[in-house]
């Protein structure tokens, strides 16, 4: 009897379990669960980040375009100085790429930068190559701002999703997507080398069509996708496999580059070395790919157990008298709540949130009314830029990176003057050390703020004198020099777009941060508008000029400068270090006192980030 009984109840069984685990609907819907779970990874949102900010740098091949315009047009260095310029304010000027990223999707503002980019940069490859008629200067420098400005969405979109998605990890995250931006002109220089002809302007039609193809193809993947909810105890794991990757790719590059340079190779050796440099960008898709589809997924930790306000980032959608009573908060939590383990203590501030909520609701509690948010919390561009701390980061920007992007683009007539024949190394070179720079700077910086409690802004000073050295090397122009001017250059160049976003996120908040970042990119042009185009091509022409026969070369008047027209047959050039000499040495001076500017923003700060790193940190609560 127990036994038919037991027969039947597993009968019984059997079609409910059957129907619950149908063999012919559960295994789909499982894949359906992974394919929509990779979609939605924020790490698959940053690894496609990483290959849109690949072809994203478009201005750092200024160097091996500008001989290229030089040439075809008969342009001196003064109106060459002046194209850069427009492509420098191009790359920075994103008040409307601000504003259009919060009216338009995300994939309209990657389609509109994919536009301007073609139509700037292709126009820009018809004047050159005759098929349209040449256009004045101060139309050629419309064309190369318009080019360039569509690089400007492709760097907010992919850093307004990178800091989003990646909240606690703003100083990797930033210096990571910032530093494939600064490869993508080494990427670029060997990429092309695959389709290298003697019309060297075929890098102008690169510049214009590729960008704008990734750009197009990813426009339905980068985004934020909520990725403070997807906190994993393997993301660090994570994050030492994608330094793992950013330091081959480097290194595989500038041993392709320095090979290519000093021996002769064929087609089918370059086609092998792109092959592999393709690969090497791909690996990191192995990230989401393992995190969605492994048969042991773990859930994230504990910001997904948390009470919906703790899990929402500053500015998604609390209202004004919650943030206020929220930062409150740590002066209102008992003190033995710090000795409670993570998960407990967790839990202890939710409580606590929920009975100030509830107590400010009733009357029982004051809310404080501010004027103006502190440091550390939502600023609009306004309020910052009323801030003392905000100017000086600016300022510091101004020096530091805007003589590191005059070297950059003049790269093709400092290499020239020194004798080297090939700018196209260096302009390689310093690309790959922009992009050590960034993902050092980023890797550094974060070392200083969580293990020893510093102000990010220290690893800034010390990146600007790195470049102090770096700008005296190039000045002097001895056997090698330029390898090591723009190693130290590139390096310290590069980690100013790790170190300066990051900091700004810390003291200024991340509700408005792409109107902070799209502001702080204008050190750009204004650096190079003294450096380049007041500085360094004035003293370049003045010498050229003294080396043509004591002077005789005819000097250029205001309407045949802005119209692009030369009387003379070749355009003037300089020999010798002679040439950048005195630009080097002013722009190492100007490096020392931006490194100044940055203790004072050090000693500014200490107290905000020993409460946002310190040991009774509320950085847990963001």
């Amino acid at each position: 009897m127990s036994r038919r009984s037991s027969s039947i109840d597993q009968k019984r069984k059997r079609p409910c379990n059957t129907r619950i685990g149908d063999s012919s609907s559960s295994p789909m819907a499982a894949l359906q669960d992974k394919l929509l779970s990779f979609y939605k990874s924020r790490w698959l949102v940053f690894v496609t980040t990483m290959w849109l900010q690949s072809w994203a740098g478009i201005g750092y091949l200024f160097g091996s375009i500008s001989p290229v315009i030089k040439t075809s047009l008969n342009y001196n260095q003064k109106q060459i100085a002046m194209l850069g310029v427009a492509k420098d304010l191009g790359d920075c000027v994103g008040f409307v790429t601000g504003i259009l990223c919060e009216i338009l999707p995300i994939w309209g503002a990657l389609l509109v930068g994919a536009s301007l980019n073609f139509v700037g940069y292709g126009w820009v490859w018809l004047v050159i190559t005759s098929r349209v008629p040449t256009l004045p200067l101060w139309a050629m420098c419309v064309l190369i701002f318009v080019g360039t400005n569509g690089e400007t969405y492709f760097n907010t979109v992919s850093l307004v999703s990178g800091v989003q998605n990646f909240p606690k990890s703003r100083g990797p995250v930033v210096g990571i997507l910032k530093g494939f931006a600064g490869l993508s002109g080494a990427i670029l220089t060997q990429i092309y080398a695959l389709f290298r002809s003697p019309d060297h302007a075929s890098l102008i039609f690169m510049v214009a069509v590729g960008p704008a193809l990734v750009a197009i193809g990813l426009m339905f993947v980068v985004r934020p996708v909520g990725g403070h909810k997807q906190v994993r105890p393997s993301d660090g794991k994570c994050f030492t496999f994608v330094y793992g990757v950013c330091l081959l790719l480097a290194a595989y590059l500038l041993g392709v580059m320095v090979v290519q340079d000093l021996i002769e190779v064929s087609e089918t050796v370059i086609t092998i070395f792109t092959v592999i440099l393709l690969l090497i960008l791909v690996v990191p898709i192995v990230i989401p790919i393992s995190l969605s589809f492994s048969p042991d997924q773990k859930q994230p930790e504990e910001e997904a157990f948390l009470p919906e306000p703790l899990n929402k980032e500053p500015g998604k959608s609390q209202s004004d008298t919650d943030e206020v009573i929220l930062s409150e908060l740590e002066d209102e939590k008992p003190k033995e709540v710090d000795l409670l383990p993570a998960s407990e203590r967790q839990k202890r501030i939710a409580q606590l949130q929920s009975r100030l909520l509830q107590a400010a609701a009733e009357g029982a509690v004051r809310v404080k009314r501010r004027r103006g948010p502190h440091r550390g919390e939502d600023f609009t561009l306004r309020q910052a830029l009323i801030k003392a701390d905000f100017w000086l980061l600016f300022l510091s920007m101004i020096l530091g990176s805007g003589s590191g992007l005059t070297v950059i683009d003049n790269l093709g007539q400092m290499s020239q003057s020194l004798g080297y024949d090939n700018a196209h190394i260096f302009v390689s070179m310093v690309s790959i050390w922009n992009f050590l720079g960034r993902v050092g700077g980023g890797y550094i910086s974060e070392l200083v703020v969580r293990d020893h409690v510093y102000p990010r802004p220290i690893a800034l000073a010390a990146f600007q004198l790195v470049m102090t050295l770096g700008h005296i090397f190039i000045g002097m122009g001895w056997p090698g020099s330029m390898y090591v001017g723009t190693l130290l250059v590139g390096l310290g160049y590069g980690a100013h777009w790790a170190i300066v976003p990051a900091t700004a996120s810390e003291l200024f908040g991340v509700r408005n941060f792409g109107a902070l970042y799209n502001f702080l990119t204008l050190a750009n042009p204004v650096g190079t508008l003294v450096f380049s185009s007041l500085i360094a091509s004035t003293i370049y022409d003045s010498e050229a000029e003294k080396q043509a026969h004591g002077g005789h070369h005819p000097r250029l008047n205001m309407k045949s400068l802005l119209l692009g027209v030369q009387d003379v047959g070749e355009p003037m050039k300089c020999e010798g270090n002679i040439c950048f000499f005195l630009t080097s040495i002013i722009m190492a001076g100007f490096c020392i006192v931006a490194a100044g500017l940055c203790m004072v923003l050090v000693f500014r700060t200490r107290i905000v980030y020993r409460n946002l790193y310190g040991k009774s940190s509320t950085s847990r609560l963001r």
